[in-house]
């Protein structure tokens, strides 16, 4: 059979603007270049059939005389950087039980060596050289245990190491490279059972309180250095419980590690933890689920807990290690560029297939964006370098105010002193900001339970007509609180509500800044605009798609739906859409549409001629199937209104959880690329219309873009024209007087769908759907 060269031909897309001022700026990409021809894939078929990969492994590299060294081989398929003869047939004799096997290797495709098919291969070769480097990949990240950060002030280890990805960028084939890390506690599983036994009152409660504190999380076993997902506890398990080992030996828990690791295990009554991993059968391509047993006492946590990031100390002294500026991630790139280079192994790895990495991270010229006008009632200004206008919006009359007539306040007595002092603070800041407030009915309670709460809230409501707002003064913030006086006021009676911890209106010093932040956030609750952009397109309608994935709902997820109702993008219509299939997210987000359609012609008589979706929570795998069965159906819902009736439309997928960063390259310096620089070349795909915008500015730590990605475009807008529309969208979310890293319609979109998914487990009353009340 003849063999083509494989390649894939793709059609140029025009996505690259010249909008904004040149910036020089660099990535923390690194270039790679191939020498080679061609790779060759072959399929490795083994008869009698072989179940076991490690076996397959030792079986192929019995021949190294004939494949030789250099391959990629996952167990089935295997990668040469040579060609081998046609039809290649080799015998092994299998070491457990003497039998002899056939191994036929086949000659599939020759790839050449720039196309998407090299890049699992490209990936299984810097896979082991991170193994040369001596890192240990754990989750996704290679990390050194060899230099941990000991902080043993809070029984914290910290492993540094690296994200890498080889990838097809418009710039070529890069090695993408990020630094990360991965925090360890020191404390093992059974020392946190330990604590949460002598805190508990019953057997009973202190198994379920196990069950809260641990499963879900992930633990490292020390003795191989692995990640484990804890699933369930086996409380009728020890390790002096027995299993079959691989040679089919009955043997206890500690015998295995006795003789595995020589490990002797003291607490001979400790309950197990439960790994089920994931495996899919080669045979009949099935999903298999091994359960894996897991000793407490040799586990230990992993991550950061809420306690800890309750703890501002123990959060600064993580954060001094992990938060890396600029400077200091450029210098950890670098780092790892020469380790790789003065590794001998590791640089004939790549020669032997062809590749040689450059010696610096990715500089190229980008653009940034000019700053946006902000307009309030009475006065229209540029922001600041630092992307922040507060200075401005707490001394000037906001677009427009809702005066509060009406309100409760409910604290405890012991708070009584702090919260009119609060309040009188609110009603001092508001009338600059055009705010003007009565005094609130202040209620005292007895006693800080959340039956006093929520009785007096329904007692108060019913009482009094026409309340506009219920603000609750908590001593300490409780989730089962919160959430309760939430479904109360949102699902129940449809009041917007405010939340406030007495710690945060303790400070005398920040009283006044708290008190024009709640105020302004009130507002917005009520219906109120603070601050709006020049928005050129007419009849538009922005609309904002976040998806929230909760434990506590099992495979059902909440998705938030936000649409703007009127010209200058500053008001909002909500609905929320539960889902546990494709099939109910479109149908769930026609509805949506469909809804906010019509509320936007109730409010403005007329149908919007142009809507732009910005849909958060899609990955790169998901692209075309959101474009082609998603974005289809929504279009095809338009007709419901009018046969005729087809709204030009642009949807936009905004990605955070990216590894791409992006430096100003200021001489060789690297700083934090400002607000509204621009990345539309080099580090971006060859398949998509996507760009990087940084539309936030941080004083920590390095900045991080967000990537957009137009999968849909009947509004046929220019890249320039997506690029200042996303970057104005990103100075209209109302709970921060600033840039935000998304566009706002998807913020409020993400703080709809947690508060539903978190607190609230209902969907709200329809009559706050006008209101930002989930702010």
């Amino acid at each position: 059979m003849l063999l083509r060269l494989e390649c894939c031909v793709r059609q140029p897309i025009q996505k690259i603007g010249t909008y904004g001022t040149p910036l020089e700026i660099a990535t923390n990409y690194i270039r790679l270049r191939c020498s080679n021809e061609a790779i060759y894939q072959y399929h490795v078929t083994f008869s009698p059939d072989v179940d076991s990969t490690n076996t397959r492994f030792g079986l192929l590299n019995e021949h190294k005389s004939v494949i030789g060294n250099t391959k990629a081989f996952d167990g089935c398929v295997l990668y040469l950087p040579r060609k081998l003869d046609d039809n290649l047939n080799l015998t092994s004799k299998r070491i457990s039980d003497g039998v002899e096997i056939t191994l036929s290797i086949k000659c599939t495709k020759i790839i050449k060596p720039d196309s998407d098919l090299c890049l699992p291969i490209y990936n299984i070769i810097f896979k082991k050289i991170m193994r040369l480097l001596e890192l240990k990949l754990i989750g996704k990240s290679y990390l050194n245990p060899r230099q941990p950060i000991v902080i043993n002030r809070y029984r914290i280890h910290i492993w540094p190491g690296y994200v890498v990805a080889v990838q097809k960028k418009d710039g070529g084939l890069m090695l993408m490279l990020d630094v990360s890390h991965r925090v360890l506690r020191m404390d093992s599983v059974l020392e946190v059972m330990t604590h949460l036994y002598e805190s508990c009152q019953s057997s009973a409660n202190f198994q379920e309180e196990c069950t809260k504190a641990l499963v879900g999380h992930v633990v490292i076993t020390r003795y191989n250095n692995r990640t484990y997902r804890i699933d369930d506890i086996a409380w009728d398990k020890t390790p002096k419980s027995t299993f079959l080992n691989s040679a089919g030996k009955t043997m206890s828990f500690v015998e295995y590690y006795k003789t595995q690791y020589e490990i002797t295990i003291d607490d001979l009554g400790q309950p197990l933890l439960l790994h089920r991993a994931k495996q899919r059968n080669r045979t009949d391509d099935q999903v298999v689920i091994q359960t894996i047993c897991l000793i407490p006492e040799l586990a230990y946590m992993t991550g950061i807990t809420d306690l800890m990031r309750s703890d501002f100390s123990m959060m600064k002294a993580i954060s001094e290690h992990m938060r890396l500026g600029p400077s200091l991630r450029h210098n950890s790139l670098m780092e790892f560029i020469s380790n790789v280079k003065r590794n001998p192994e590791a640089q004939q790895e790549l020669s032997n297939w062809g590749l040689q990495m450059d010696s610096d991270i990715y500089k190229l010229s980008g653009r940034q964006l000019p700053p946006e006008i902000i307009r309030l009632q009475y006065k229209a200004f540029a922001f600041s370098p630092e992307a922040d206008w507060t200075r401005h919006i707490v001394n000037t009359p906001c677009i427009t105010a809702v005066a509060m007539k009406n309100w409760q306040v409910l604290c405890t007595h012991r708070d009584s002193f702090l919260v009119h002092e609060f309040v009188t603070m609110m009603c001092n800041v508001g009338p600059p900001m055009g705010l003007v407030h009565q005094l609130p009915n202040i209620i005292e309670l007895p006693n800080d339970h959340t039956k006093t709460y929520i009785d007096c809230i329904r007692k108060n409501y019913s009482y009094s007509q026409g309340v506009q707002m219920v603000m609750c003064i908590f001593p300490t913030l409780r989730d089962d609180r919160y959430s309760t006086v939430k479904q109360v006021c949102c699902v129940e009676l449809a009041v917007p509500s405010q939340v406030v911890q007495t710690r945060t209106i303790s400070q005398q010093k920040r009283l006044r800044s708290v008190a024009q932040k709640v105020v302004l956030q009130m507002n917005c609750k009520l219906g109120g605009e603070l601050w709006i952009l020049d928005i050129p397109l007419k009849n538009l309608m922005v609309v904002g798609v976040d998806v929230f994935h909760n434990v506590v709902l099992g495979k059902q997820s909440v998705v938030g739906f936000v649409a703007s109702m009127n010209r200058s993008v500053s008001r909002w219509y909500s609905r929320v859409v539960r889902q546990s299939t494709s099939q109910e997210l479109v149908d769930g987000l026609n509805l949506c549409m469909t809804s906010a359609i019509k509320k936007y012609y109730e409010l403005n008589h007329y149908l919007p001629e142009k809507i732009i979706m910005y849909r958060d929570g899609v990955s790169d795998n998901q692209l075309a199937i959101v474009r082609d069965f998603e974005v289809m159906q929504l279009t095809n819902g338009f007709r419901t209104f009018d046969l005729s009736y087809q709204p030009k439309m642009l949807v936009v997928v905004v990605q955070k959880r990216i590894s791409t960063n992006i430096f100003l390259n200021n001489s060789g310096a690297m700083e934090n690329a400002p607000s509204g620089s621009v990345l539309d070349t080099v580090a971006t795909s060859q398949e998509w219309f996507d760009f990087f915008l940084v539309s936030q500015h941080v004083r920590q730590g390095t900045v991080s873009p967000t990537h957009y990605v137009v999968i849909f475009n009947s509004l046929k807008l220019s890249a320039d024209h997506v690029q200042r529309l996303t970057y104005k969208m990103t100075h209209l979310y109302y709970n921060w007087s600033g840039t935000v890293r998304v566009p706002a319609p998807c913020q409020y979109a993400h703080k709809l769908a947690s508060l539903v998914g978190e607190n609230l487990h209902s969907d709200p009353d329809p009559g706050l759907c006008d209101k930002l009340f989930f702010l």
